[in-house]
C-alpha cells in the first residue's frame, strides 16, 4: 500500500507539472489508477502502453494497481486520483452522494457477477437453488444485488439459505461441498475453481435479468474540465489497446507481463478469455460505450435494492463527450 500511495503522489505531481507546461507538451504525464491488482481483466491498458498507443497520442501513462473498485472510486471522489478504472456501481453510488466525477467509457458492458455451482450438484437453473445453501461474499454490492437475480428468475430470497463468508473462503467451500453454490465473479471465482479442475454451471447476472453497467474508465470533474484533450486522447488510445487485446490475446498477456512482471500469465489469459462476452453485452452498439438505455436500466435495478437513490437522473453518472466518433469505434458484436 505504501508503494501505491507513493505512485499516486508521484502521478499527481507529474500531472500537475504537465498542466503547468501547457497543452504544447509533447508527452503529457498521466497516472491511471486501476481497480485491482493487474490481471487479464485490464490487459487492454497494458497493450495500449506497450504497443505505443499512448505514446502516439502524446501521453506518458503510468498505470497504478488498485485495491478494489470501492477504494479506487473513493480515491477519485477524495481528489487523491483523477483518472481511474472501477466498477460503475461503486462510482454511481458516490456520484449519487455528490462526488464530482463521471464515467467516460465502459469496458464491461454488464457486470461479471454470477452464481456458480459444481455440475455434480445437479443444480441446472437458478430456480434449482430453492432449498440449497448459497455462499455469498460478506459486505459486497454483489450480495446486495442477489435478490434482483432471484426475483428475475421467480425465486424468493427466503427460499435460499444464504451463508455469508469471507471472499477467500467461497471457492474452497464450494469445492469441499460446504455450500451448494456460490455468488462471485466470472473473472475471479470461476477461474479459481476451474484451475482446480472444477466443472461448473454458471449463471451470469447479465444473462439472467440483471444487466448493469460495470467496469468503466472515469475521471474527476476537475480533470474533465482542465484536461479535456488529454482525456479524449487517453480514451481513444485505451480503446485501441483493448481492441488489440481482443484480436491478439496472447500478445496482450505478454504486454501485461512486461508492465507488471508479477502477473501469472496462465491466470491472466483465463481472465481475459472469460470476460470477452461482457464487452458487447447489454445492448451495446460499440465497444467502450454503454447505451443510454442500459444506464437507465442500471439506475432502476440499483435503486430497487437501494444502492442508488430512486429517481436519480442516469445522465448524472456518465458522459459520451470524450469517446471517439462512431466511425472510429469498434462495432459490436466483436
Amino acid at each position: 500500500m505504501h508503494a501505491v500511495k507513493r505512485s499516486l503522489y508521484i502521478g499527481t505531481l507529474l500531472l500537475g507539472l504537465a498542466a503547468a507546461g501547457g497543452a504544447q507538451a509533447a508527452n503529457t504525464p498521466v497516472t491511471f489508477q486501476l481497480n485491482w491488482m493487474a490481471g487479464g481483466y485490464n490487459a487492454g491498458f497494458a497493450s495500449a502502453l506497450v504497443q505505443g498507443y499512448y505514446k502516439d497520442a502524446g501521453l506518458d501513462v503510468t498505470i497504478v494497481q488498485g485495491n478494489g473498485s470501492g477504494t479506487t472510486a473513493q480515491l477519485v471522489a477524495n481528489g487523491r486520483a483523477q483518472l481511474a478504472y472501477a466498477d460503475a456501481v461503486a462510482v454511481m453510488q458516490l456520484i449519487a452522494k455528490g462526488a464530482p466525477m463521471k464515467v467516460v467509457s465502459t469496458v464491461y458492458q454488464s457486470n461479471p457477477s454470477a452464481v456458480m455451482a459444481l455440475k455434480k450438484t445437479g443444480i441446472k437453473s437458478i430456480k434449482d437453488l430453492a432449498g440449497k445453501k448459497l455462499g455469498v461474499p460478506s459486505g459486497t454490492s454483489q450480495t446486495t444485488m442477489l435478490p434482483l437475480l432471484l426475483n428475475a428468475n421467480n425465486l424468493k430470497a427466503s427460499e435460499v439459505t444464504m451463508i455469508e463468508m469471507p471472499v477467500p473462503s467461497l471457492v474452497p467451500a464450494m469445492l469441499q461441498g460446504q455450500v451448494d453454490a456460490v455468488l462471485g465473479s466470472i473473472d475471479a471465482y470461476q477461474i479459481q475453481a476451474e484451475a482446480q479442475g472444477a466443472q461448473l454451471d454458471v449463471w451470469r447476472f447479465a444473462d439472467y435479468g440483471v444487466p448493469t453497467v460495470s467496469t468503466s474508465v472515469f475521471a474527476s470533474n476537475d480533470f474533465i474540465k482542465n484536461h479535456p484533450d488529454v482525456l479524449k486522447k487517453f480514451v481513444a488510445a485505451s480503446l485501441k489497446g483493448w481492441s488489440f487485446a481482443i484480436d491478439h490475446p496472447d500478445q496482450a498477456i505478454k504486454d501485461l507481463k512486461k508492465v507488471f512482471p508479477e502477473v501469472n500469465e496462465k491466470v491472466a489469459a483465463a481472465e481475459l478469455a472469460v470476460i470477452r462476452p461482457l464487452f458487447c453485452s447489454g445492448g451495446a452498439k460499440f465497444f467502450g460505450k454503454s447505451e443510454d438505455a442500459l444506464w437507465a436500466k442500471s439506475q432502476d435495478l440499483l435503486a430497487e435494492v437501494k444502492l442508488v437513490p430512486a429517481g436519480q437522473d442516469p445522465k448524472t453518472y456518465y458522459t459520451h463527450d470524450f469517446l471517439p466518433p462512431a466511425a472510429q469505434m469498434r462495432a459490436c458484436p466483436l
